[in-house]
């Protein structure tokens, strides 16, 4: 009866960090959405949905804690409520890298539009993918997804570092759009560090599912095992990830795909 009751509470655990993370990525995509057309509503919209994430950040923890003191749990199961603690934190985090994105949005749209040489959108394209690949690896249970993830991060730190570098010399070049250029270099650093929030989700997927530990760039020990075993999987069918994809309200895009194809990045 006792396992019984705190497998229950790990499926309700999954849900509702299942509905965070549908909160936080819907928040990035709203921001970036916001850049993109300079809409002021959407921007609304991110500020508005910070409160429910903070909410839901308070609720996964508490529950967490409670599992953690009252069952005591080993091996896998511990691995797996410590990972949500962590992911939980690191969505959290996303939420907030949304609502500065759409503050500067607020910021860009009282000055003059401004063609600056640097592909935000692009760089917005793939740190959505990577948020969406690195749930999708925990709704899953799957190493390998996660390990797609850490990969495209370098890609991102490459769109960053070059974004900075363009847009530095289009200020000294062109200080009449000094604020537009500042303001794009802003939201690319948000755009980074929601792609570094990503990472991290991927990484303690990966604790979770194999037990070894691939943070710093780290050569990992001998995984504990290579998948969760089908006691500890989670209980999400395709009805679930529905769920999920309704949430935001937007079906992957092939084009996400394939940014995470080798060949290409």
């Amino acid at each position: 009866m006792a396992r019984t009751r705190f497998l229950q509470g790990l499926d309700e655990l999954r849900a509702r960090l299942l509905r965070m993370g549908g909160l936080a990525e819907q928040a990035v995509d709203r921001a970036c959405q916001a850049y993109i057309e300079r809409d002021l509503t959407r921007c609304r919209m991110v500020l508005e949905g910070e409160t429910q994430i903070n909410i839901t950040e308070r609720e996964i923890d508490e529950m967490a804690f409670d599992l953690l003191a009252m069952q005591q749990p080993m091996a896998v199961d511990l691995r797996f409520i410590l990972a949500v603690t962590k992911i939980n934190a690191d969505l959290e985090r996303v939420g907030d890298q949304a609502v500065n994105i759409a503050e500067r949005v607020m910021d860009m749209v009282d000055l003059p539009k401004a063609d600056l040489p640097v592909d935000i959108p692009r760089m917005a394209a793939a740190v959505s993918a990577m948020v969406r690949r690195a749930l999708e690896s925990f709704i899953e249970g799957k190493a390998e997804l996660a390990q797609a993830v850490l990969e495209m991060d370098n890609v991102v730190d490459r769109m960053k570092d070059e974004a900075f570098i363009v847009l530095v010399k289009t200020m000294n070049e062109h200080p009449d759009v000094t604020r537009q250029a500042l303001d794009a270099l802003l939201v690319a650093r948000n755009l980074e560090r929601v792609a570094d929030h990503a990472t991290n989700i991927a990484e303690d997927v990966i604790f979770w599912v194999r037990g070894a530990d691939v943070r710093h760039n780290v050569a990992p020990e001998p995984p504990i095992q290579q998948e969760v075993r089908a006691s500890a999987k989670p209980a999400f069918n395709a009805g679930s990830r529905r769920k999920w994809r309704a949430t935001i309200n937007r079906p992957a895009g092939a084009h996400e795909a394939l940014l995470f194809c080798p060949r290409r990045c």
